[in-house]
């Protein structure tokens, strides 16, 4: 089975300074990245949401699978090796065994995501303040391939 480390390690890795950004949030740039080594940062607005140094992790397969813009922007805190994938979805197309190793990466992903909103449900239940959590969970449980639009029902615009 190809790992994206694995599939990373088979195509030329580019360097980027520190400060240097991968994707810009709300940008359309078609790109993915596969990390091979340094330390990138997650930035949504103003609020930094990861930082992320796991050679063989992946950026910009979000943007890429539902052609909208970048959700968050990656920088580069340190010096960083990674490999810049021109035109993704054509990329992704080409190489199945990557876009069913990115699947299954999302697929953990929105299962880790249920998994908390269970148990911030279980945690606080009782709590008006959070029972917007049951929508939420019923939405992920539930919604199937309907069109992907940025956002939330309190901010439909991100951009605003």
């Amino acid at each position: 089975m190809t790992t994206l480390l694995g599939f990373g390690e088979r195509l030329p890795a580019e360097s980027f300074p520190a400060g240097d950004v991968l994707l810009p949030e709300g940008g359309r740039t078609g790109l993915l990245f596969i990390l091979v080594e340094g330390q990138v940062e997650i930035v949504k607005g103003d609020v930094q949401i990861e930082v992320v140094a796991d050679a063989g992790a992946l950026f910009g397969e979000i943007s890429a699978l539902l052609d909208t813009p970048h959700m968050a922007t990656v920088k580069a805190l340190t010096a960083v090796r990674a490999v810049r994938i021109e035109d993704a979805t054509r990329f992704l197309h080409a190489n199945p065994d990557l876009a069913l190793e990115i699947a299954k990466l999302l697929a953990h992903r929105l299962t880790n995501v249920v998994g908390y909103l269970a148990d911030l449900k279980r945690q606080f239940e009782g709590h008006s303040h959070l029972g917007m959590v049951d929508e939420v969970l019923e939405t992920l449980v539930h919604q199937q391939r309907q069109p992907f639009t940025p956002g939330s029902n309190r901010k439909p615009d991100p951009a605003m």
